[in-house]
């Protein structure tokens, strides 16, 4: 738990290097619980942090092995280790130092996505370093699952569902496997079906909900509403936008933006709903204060790029 809170604080943090607006009560909520490590680890962490986000990675990476040397066991470390080491494009260490975060916290979702990521950068395949994690972890798999797909490596990913037998968005990722697939072999010409709203499913259901109660302008019904179903459903980007929306219009448009850009991974052919998160996107960023990234959203939404 105490890596997670970290883990947290760094991406507070991150976003502080690129948002000076960021929101009091995240600054004081770090600060309090950064008490716990001592201030030669916070110095050099904080400035291996912006080190990194300025592209200095091999001062980066001089950093967090300091911050090693003071917390060995500390799995953030090591995952911030392997970022570096993967923008400086230095993979074999990458590797390892990934591999080391996730064998702290099996069941961490960035931590396995990063090490997957590196395998990707590299085109190796997931075989190679099975036996160095905790493979037969459930929820390890459930999320590499997830993960791969994201990556588009949709044959690994159906592999790694074959070995889970109780997950319950198995036959909906695979639908959606099944869909990529399909869509990278037909003509560009083939024409897009709409389907009809079939009132009896719960996901349309939810959806019908939500737009009524963004046609309503209620955003905090929203909010608890959108994150129960993202929670319940979380292959569907369309609650990725509601939930996006209603933190935009509820005073967070920090993780608005972050939820957003995360559901852009699991749109199919949907150009109505894509232009809407383009929307929510440059509304958030014009709300940071981002013009340039607002702009860039909003272009898209003009030129459908």
């Amino acid at each position: 738990m105490k890596r997670t809170f970290f883990l947290w604080i760094v991406l507070i943090v991150s976003a502080m290097a690129h948002n000076a607006a960021c929101a009091q009560e995240e600054r004081e909520s770090a600060d309090v619980y950064l008490e716990e490590y001592t201030d030669e680890f916070q110095e050099n962490f904080f400035e291996a942090l912006k080190q990194k986000g300025i592209q200095n990675y091999d001062r980066a990476v001089d950093l967090f092995l300091k911050c090693k040397q003071l917390e060995p066991n500390n799995s953030v470390v090591d995952y911030e280790l392997a970022k570096a080491y993967m923008l400086d494009k230095k993979y074999v260490q990458a590797q390892d130092y990934a591999i080391e975060a996730l064998l702290s916290e099996p069941t961490d979702y960035w931590y396995l996505d990063n090490l997957l990521t590196i395998l990707d950068k590299q085109g190796t395949p997931i075989e190679t370093i099975k036996q160095r994690i905790p493979y037969d972890n459930t929820k390890l798999q459930q999320n590499m699952a997830v993960s791969l797909f994201n990556l588009k490596r949709y044959s690994e990913a159906l592999k790694v569902l074959d070995d889970l037998e109780n997950f319950q968005l198995k036959s909906e990722l695979k639908r959606k496997i099944s869909d990529s697939l399909q869509k990278d072999t037909q003509p560009e010409t083939a024409p897009i079906v709409e389907r009809e709203v079939d009132m009896d499913d719960p996901v349309a259901q939810l959806k019908n909900k939500m737009e009524q109660l963004i046609t309503a302008s209620e955003f905090k019904k929203l909010l608890s509403n959108s994150q129960e179903a993202l929670d319940s459903y979380p292959l569907q980007p369309y609650f990725y936008y509601a939930y996006g929306t209603a933190l935009n219009n509820t005073g967070n448009p920090n993780k608005g933006i972050e939820v957003l850009e995360s559901g852009l991974d699991y749109l199919l052919d949907d150009e109505g709903l894509k232009n809407k998160i383009y929307k929510q996107l440059s509304e958030g960023y014009s709300k940071i204060g981002n013009t340039q990234k607002a702009n860039e959203y909003l272009n898209k939404i003009n030129t459908g790029l």
